[in-house]
Order: C-alpha cells, then sequence, then structure tokens
C-alpha cells in the first residue's frame, strides 16, 4: 500500500491542499500520477505472479497438439519430413501429440527413424528391427533353456536319477522320487515363446522361416522368377502382419538346447554407446549364447523379478488402448504360458496380456543391453509405450530408444543418479541460493529427496496422461539434439527455449521450485521434503510445469550444461 500513500501525497503537493486553487491542470496532474502508480502495481504483481519463474511463454498455457492432419502435411512427396523436422520438434514441444497418432510419431522422437528417412527407408529399417527382435526373443528361450537344463541335471542329481533317466540310487528306488522331466507339469509349461502369430487371419513367418528368407537373400541367383516373386508376396505380407509374442508351436527343452551351431553363431542386436539412431545400432558377429554359470544366473534373476513386476503392474493404461483392453481370457493366458508367467490368476485378462508383453519387452532387453540387464523401475517406462505401441518390435525399438538415456539410472554404480541429482542441486542454487541455503541446513542440498523422480522420470508423481505429455516434449528435445536442429541461431529463435537432454531435471527442479514457500516455512527435515514429493502426484499442473523449466533453461543453460 505504499504506493497509494506515495500517490496521495504526491496528488496533495501538487494540488495544495482542499483549499488551495489550481484548477484543472492540478487535477490532471493528479489523474495521471494515480494512473502511474497503477500500473506500477500491476508490474509488480505481474513479476511476482510467477514466484521468480518468469518464463518468456508465461501468457499461454498449453497450445493445441499436433493433429492427425497436420503430422501428415508435414511430409513431402517422398515420405521425408519437411524442415529437417523443426516443424515436429516445434509442435510437440509446445502442445504434445494427438493420442491418436501417438503411435505414429514416437519412433521419430525416439531415434528409430531419422528426421531426413524416406518412406522406403523407414519401411526396410521396420524389417531389420523387426528380424533383430525375433533373434533377441530366440535367444531369451535358448538361454532359459539353459537355465532349465541345468536345473533338471542338478535335480537328478540330488534325486539319484542317472542321465538315461533310471533311478540309480536305492533311496531314490524305496522313495520312488521321480525326475522333474518325468513329471506331468514340464511338458504342459511352454519352454519357447517366441514367434510370429499364425492364427485368426494373422499369417506372419515363423523365426525358422525368418533365418532361412535371410539364407535365401544370400544366394538370390539360385531363386527362379516364380521362387522370387513368392518370396516377395510371403515378405510384403508378413510385414503387413502385427508381431506378438504368442508362441504358435510350444517346443519342449531338449529341441531348443540342440539348436543348430548356425543359430548360436546368428548375429543378435547389441546395445552400442555410439550415435543416436537405430540404424547405428551394431550387429556383434560374435554375440553368441553365453553359457556360463555367471552369465546363466544373471538372466535368471532378472526374470525373476521381471516376472514379479509385472504381475504387479498397475491399469492405469487401460483407457488408452480398447483393443488390449478387451482382450479375450483364452488369448490372455495363451500369451502367459508363451512367457511361462506364473502366478496371474487373480488378475484380469487386459492385465494378464499387458504382464506377458512386458516379460517378453524387459526380457530381450536384458539380452540387448546386458550391461544394464534389468533393475525394478524399468517396468514402470516401458508400461506406457506398450498402451501405445502395440507391435511388440516396435514397442522394443522405442523403448531401447528411450533407454539410450534412461539406461543411467539403473547402473549399479548409480554414477548417472548422482550425476544428475547434483544437477537439480546446482539449478536450484543458482536460480534460489535462499532455497538452497534453507536445504544445506536440512542437509538436503544433494536432492536426494527427488531420487525417485529422476529414476522413474516423473512417472509415480504424475497421471499416465501426464505423463505421456512430459515425455514427448522431453523426447523432443532430444530428438532436436540428435538431429542437430538447435545449432544455428536461427532454428534457436524458432524453437524458443534451446533443446537440452536434460529438461526432466530442469522440470524436477521447477517443482521443487514451486514449493520453495512451504520448503522454507514449514519443514525442518529432508524426510518432510520427502513426504512432499512423493504426495504430489495429481497435484501437478504439467504445462506449468514444463514452463517453467524451459524459463530455467532459457536462464540457467549456459551456466549448467
Amino acid at each position: 500500500m505504499w504506493v497509494w500513500g506515495c500517490v496521495e501525497r504526491v496528488s496533495a503537493g501538487l494540488l495544495g491542499g482542499p483549499l488551495a486553487g489550481g484548477g484543472r491542470w492540478n487535477t490532471a496532474v493528479a489523474v495521471g500520477v494515480t494512473a502511474a502508480a497503477g500500473l506500477v502495481v500491476v508490474a509488480v504483481v505481474v513479476s511476482s505472479r510467477r514466484g521468480g519463474l518468469k518464463s518468456p511463454w508465461w501468457r499461454r498455457r498449453r497450445k493445441a497438439p499436433l493433429t492427425a492432419e497436420e503430422w501428415r502435411g508435414l511430409f513431402t512427396p517422398e515420405g521425408k519430413l519437411q524442415d529437417g523436422g523443426v516443424k515436429l520438434v516445434k509442435k510437440v514441444r509446445s502442445g504434445g501429440i494427438e493420442p491418436s497418432i501417438r503411435a505414429l510419431v514416437w519412433p521419430f522422437l525416439l531415434g528409430v527413424y531419422s528426421h531426413d528417412s524416406s518412406e522406403a527407408e523407414r519401411d526396410a529399417i521396420k524389417a531389420q528391427n523387426r528380424k533383430g527382435y525375433l533373434l533377441l526373443r530366440k535367444h531369451c528361450l535358448r538361454k532359459s533353456a539353459y537355465s532349465m537344463e541345468d536345473s533338471k541335471q542338478s535335480t537328478n542329481k540330488t534325486a539319484g536319477v542317472d542321465p538315461e533317466g533310471g533311478i540309480s540310487s536305492e533311496k531314490g528306488e524305496e522313495s520312488g522320487c521321480v525326475s522333474p522331466v518325468e513329471s506331468e507339469e514340464v511338458p504342459k509349461s511352454p519352454s519357447v515363446e517366441e514367434a510370429i502369430s499364425t492364427e485368426e487371419g494373422n499369417p506372419c513367418l515363423s523365426t525358422e522361416q525368418e533365418l532361412q528368407d535371410d539364407t535365401s537373400e544370400t544366394k538370390p541367383e539360385k531363386m527362379d522368377d516364380s521362387q522370387s516373386s513368392s518370396s516377395s508376396s510371403n515378405e510384403q505380407e508378413s510385414e503387413k502382419s502385427d508381431v506378438t509374442h504368442v508362441e504358435t508351436s510350444h517346443k519342449d527343452l531338449a529341441s531348443v538346447c540342440e539348436s543348430s551351431l548356425d543359430d548360436e553363431q546368428e548375429s543378435i542386436p547389441r546395445y552400442s554407446c555410439t550415435g543416436g539412431n537405430m540404424d547405428d545400432i551394431e550387429l556383434s558377429k560374435a554375440a553368441r549364447p553365453v553359457k556360463s554359470a555367471r552369465a546363466i544366473e544373471d538372466f535368471e534373476t532378472w526374470q525373476r523379478i521381471i516376472r514379479l513386476d509385472a504381475v504387479r503392474a498397475n491399469d492405469e493404461w487401460v483407457s488408452y488402448s480398447p483393443s488390449q483392453a478387451s482382450v479375450s481370457r483364452e488369448k490372455a493366458i495363451e500369451s502367459a504360458k508363451a512367457v511361462c508367467l506364473k502366478d496371474y490368476e487373480h488378475l484380469e485378462p487386459y492385465r494378464i496380456y499387458h504382464a506377458s508383453r512386458l516379460v517378453a519387452i524387459l526380457e530381450a532387453y536384458a539380452i540387448y543391453d546386458q550391461e544394464i540387464g534389468y533393475c525394478q523401475g524399468m517396468s514402470d517406462l516401458l508400461a506406457p509405450l506398450l498402451a501405445v505401441l502395440e507391435e511388440d518390435d516396435e514397442a522394443f525399438w522405442c523403448f531401447a530408444g528411450f533407454m539410450r538415456k534412461a539406461r543411467h539410472n539403473f547402473r549399479l554404480d548409480e554414477v548417472g543418479i548422482r550425476r544428475q541429482l547434483n544437477m537439480v542441486a546446482r539449478i536450484i542454487k543458482y536460480k534460489d541460493f535462499h532455497l538452497y541455503r534453507h536445504l544445506e541446513m536440512l542437509q538436503a542440498e544433494d536432492c536426494f529427496f527427488v531420487y525417485r523422480m529422476v529414476v522413474v522420470m516423473f512417472r509415480r508423481e504424475l497421471t499416465f496422461e501426464q505423463t505421456l505429455c512430459l515425455w514427448e516434449v522431453m523426447w523432443a528435445d532430444q530428438a532436436a539434439n540428435r538431429a542437430g536442429i538447435a545449432k544455428s541461431s536461427w532454428r534457436r529463435m524458432r524453437l524458443g527455449a534451446p533443446p537440452t537432454d536434460d529438461l526432466l531435471l530442469y522440470a524436477i527442479a521447477a517443482s521443487v521450485l514451486q514449493k520453495r514457500k512451504l520448503i522454507i516455512e514449514s519443514y525442518s527435515s529432508m524426510d518432510e521434503i520427502i513426504r512432499e514429493c512423493n504426495s504430489m502426484a495429481g497435484q501437478l499442473d504439467i504445462w506449468k510445469l514444463l514452463d517453467d523449466a524451459h524459463d530455467l533453461v532459457v536462464t540457467l543453460h549456459d551456466r549448467i550444461e
């Protein structure tokens, strides 16, 4: 109110008091001063409205998301993105993506397809990625077979069963012990789950047929015209069909363990730290099924944890995938048996089917990136992708693109987590030193209270739809950097805030800054701050959060990165 006091004093001085004359001129001056004071008050209110986070975009809320019509208009007749993907990135960063086209756009944001690829090139990449995923699934099953075979031999020795299946020990004869291989349960549980479904109008090639096609493609001179046309039609039919993880012919363990040497020497996709696109993934010719006891033990551990997490997965995704939500119980149980899922009887069919897909893709990723394997929390990152992407091979490669950045969250040495927590702390320190000093007094300056936000990328603090919106904007920033879109100054101006690979960390820091008053005035321990962060679920305005995060990028990007 001090502004109004100044106005009154100035007006009184100009008018000379209530009895002084001055006429209209003095009155006009008083009115002018009053108006100027009003503008000052408005400026003060506006400047403090955002709690110190004055984003250049503060006047806008979320813009309209990218629509199907706009998406189609982004491509040239050759199927390439216009303008090197700048329009796509800018649109997604400002408004997200319409749910109906997310499955089409995500592969571009996650590096499965480059922004300058043509439609023909993307078709070839899709076919190659499909074969790579099938090889990974075969490799998973082969490892499972080795593990189960070792378990069988160990049980045979314990029960006194000789290699021919007879009971050699007297104790075994007296007790009537039976080898697990002879029990009725083993033949009933499928050991090989990955192939391509051939039922209900979905004729796909089996894994063995894929390998035969690969062999035939290397010797084109031995194929006559009729064979060539037949092979071409089969490939086109195969590419149009959906890839699922349901096994059409369940084989027993012996047939898997007796895989040919050629199969063992096949190249399978492996994670490569070089390059940013799926095109840069290296196929290691030396990659073979690893039979070492340590490798089998690790894979067994990953399998056990994956299955536990898959069965416990929530069903927030149901409304986003009606086709998966309406799956029949027969199909759901078949998919569960195909991946040897257990303890699912209490689940609804759609949750059984979802859990089976989680198992199949997470096992494949554990083979693809053996340094990371599987850690709890990775299923939280994959689940939203499965709700949008109905083909397992495409979901796998999008997940692999997502994990190219997120994999550092799951390193056993936690180097990646510590780096990110340190960056959040520096953002808070540079933006609000008073808050940072308070965190220091609480011994919380390491920002450990946002640990969960960093690991699962806000997945548990946001609703399902909010998570997708945040991730899409985050992926768009990473895609812009990967494609070199922000290198020139005019492109940076068109994009607004400079793209950053760490937008998530700026968003986490913004969520803490939004609570600064509460933290400073009410909290006296880090445990209280942790409880506050864990209770944010459903309380955050995702677009205001992104707005504040972009403001932090604008003001601190050059100092932080």
